[in-house]
């Protein structure tokens, strides 16, 4: 591999592991973020040329979100909901709909059901979920429906949908989500806790170690990259001189 080649690659590398050293910064200082789910990056071989000519650079990499639920923790309070299964709440937002699994929601003076930054919380169907002011706080069912007293107000829509890769975030909870999310309706496998949060899924010292290796490898890198430049300017140096 002639040097100058060793200088790409040993930068493509580093790209890569500050895009991973970002990602895994956000995960730590989301650690007690209610309902967020870890960023993690997939990384794949960019090669280049053929044969003994090729060389492999490292991708910038996709991010994905984690899939693994957090574990929930009972408040007590009737406007906390945790969503049960692989489902997500929606909010009606400045960037549109956003899919969350921060279920810290409230009613606002006029029985609107909002959430914690004052954003609509959507049902099935999208629209925004109208209480009764005056009948204190709804009754949910497990299915998600909601009663004041003996009237049904409501339901909470929960959604399915793919982050994808380079998913975008919204606050730290919400993903903007990339097309239209499919309400999910009867189903057993899905639904809500009330009384109760699901926590960050973030494992803080797990992420502390991958950041502390990834500073190591990032060290690692530049200290290559010194000795290839020096190598560099050795050989120009060398070649100036003839």
């Amino acid at each position: 591999m002639a040097t100058q080649d060793g200088l790409y690659v040993a930068l493509s590398a580093q790209v890569a592991l500050q895009r991973r050293l970002d990602t895994i910064a956000d995960n730590v200082a989301n650690s007690s973020t209610v309902g967020f789910r870890a960023t993690g990056v997939k990384f794949e071989d960019v090669v280049s040329g053929l044969g003994e000519d090729s060389i492999a650079f490292a991708s910038a990499g996709d991010t994905y979100i984690s899939d693994i639920k957090g574990p929930l923790r009972e408040t007590g309070n009737p406007f906390d909901f945790a969503v049960r299964g692989d489902a997500w709440f929606g909010i009606e937002t400045p960037a549109g709909t956003v899919m969350t699994r921060d279920g810290r929601f409230t009613m606002s003076e006029n029985g609107q059901l909002v959430s914690i930054e004052g954003y609509a919380v959507l049902d099935a169907g999208g629209a925004p979920i109208q209480l009764d002011p005056r009948n204190g706080p709804p009754t949910a069912g497990a299915d998600g429906t909601l009663r004041q007293g003996d009237q049904q107000v409501g339901a909470l829509g929960l959604f399915a949908f793919d982050p994808g890769p380079n998913f975008v975030r919204f606050d730290n909870s919400g993903i903007v989500p990339d097309g239209e999310p499919e309400p999910l309706v009867d189903r057993l496998d899905a639904g809500v806790a009330q009384g109760f949060l699901e926590e960050s899924n973030v494992n803080p010292v797990l992420e502390i170690t991958r950041l502390i290796k990834v500073q190591r490898a990032f060290e690692n890198v530049a200290a290559m990259l010194r000795t290839t430049e020096s190598s560099y300017t050795d050989a120009i140096k060398t070649l100036g001189s003839k």
